[in-house]
């Protein structure tokens, strides 16, 4: 994702001169390209991530786009105040993208883990936040983020997502999508993680539980028309899958919603993310996920005594 990324924001700084590019001194040979035609737009801030937050919104506030870059953590945690007064409270027209979002960068330990973002930002008012599966969904939501007035937060992956979407897919700030349809579970997950659904419903179809998943791209905005599309369906179990932390993220999100809208009653929900713990058992992502049962085969798990106790 963040290879797309680099190319897409290229490409519409070329066609916007009022786009600008910050990195918290990560990234700079996947940026030769956008420097070699505006290297006066990128702007190394270091590792100084308070202050490119700061920058960034006094650009925003003089009519530049502004779009920080850097490790999920730096530019979320690590500058929640800026973030909050700089950035929202000014309704600053800037985009925070956070690359290597939860475990991607697991094998460095908690200080890289990102696995509150979505609580701490979802708890400030007037930012969007945006989750994509996969490059298609990000090149879509980061040209649509520059459009728009306001500050937005985009989630990314690290590098080697699978392609999940089609161009013909219902794609943007606000939508949601069913990528398989079932009738027993339905998974609604965010993000890179959506592989992992997939293939547990895909191993599951076997063993006679049919499960549907979908994926929520936009939390801020939540595309509540497809919420309610989905419980007229019926199913049996909801589940909520994240590489985020248990508390504020996605499960929080949908409960939040069932409860406000009386849909409590209808549903039964069980969320699959990572416990209020600091990960100390360190590997890379894909060992993580598994001693976490955020694999398929732990997703697969967890469906199968859901349904057949």
């Amino acid at each position: 994702m963040r290879s797309l990324f680099a190319k897409e924001i290229t490409s519409i700084a070329k066609k916007n001169k009022k786009v600008v590019l910050l990195s918290g001194d990560i990234g700079n040979r996947m940026f030769d390209k956008f420097k070699d035609f505006a290297p006066e737009r990128f702007i190394n801030c270091g590792i100084a991530e308070a202050n490119m937050m700061s920058l960034a919104s006094g650009m925003a506030l003089c009519g530049l786009r502004p779009v920080i870059y850097t490790i999920t953590p730096f530019t979320t945690t690590r500058c929640l105040e800026q973030i909050k007064i700089g950035a929202a409270y000014h309704d600053a027209n800037l985009l925070i993208i956070g690359t290597g979002s939860g475990l991607s960068y697991s094998e460095l330990g908690p200080t890289h883990h990102s696995l509150e973002d979505i609580a701490v930002i979802r708890s400030i008012p007037g930012i969007r936040i945006l989750t994509p599966s996969d490059p298609e969904e990000l090149k879509v939501h980061l040209n649509e983020s520059l459009l728009l007035n306001g500050p937005t937060y985009i989630r990314i992956g690290k590098k080697g997502e699978p392609n999940i979407f089609s161009k013909n897919n219902n794609l943007g700030i606000g939508k949601a999508n069913l990528l398989k349809k079932g009738s027993d579970v339905l998974i609604i997950t965010m993000g890179p993680i959506v592989s992992e659904a997939l293939k547990a419903s895909n191993d599951l179809s076997g063993e006679n539980i049919d499960v549907a998943v979908a994926t929520i791209g936009s939390i801020k905005p939540l595309d509540k028309k497809f919420l309610i599309e989905q419980i007229t369906r019926n199913y049996k179990y909801w589940i909520t899958l994240e590489e985020h932390g248990l508390v504020g993220g996605l499960g929080s999100l949908i409960l939040e919603w069932a409860l406000e809208n009386s849909y409590l009653s209808k549903l039964k929900l069980k969320r699959i993310a990572v416990e209020s713990k600091f990960i100390n058992r360190l590997g890379n992502q894909d060992y993580t996920r598994k001693i976490l049962k955020l694999d398929s085969s732990g997703i697969k798990e967890t469906i199968k005594k859901l349904c057949l106790n």
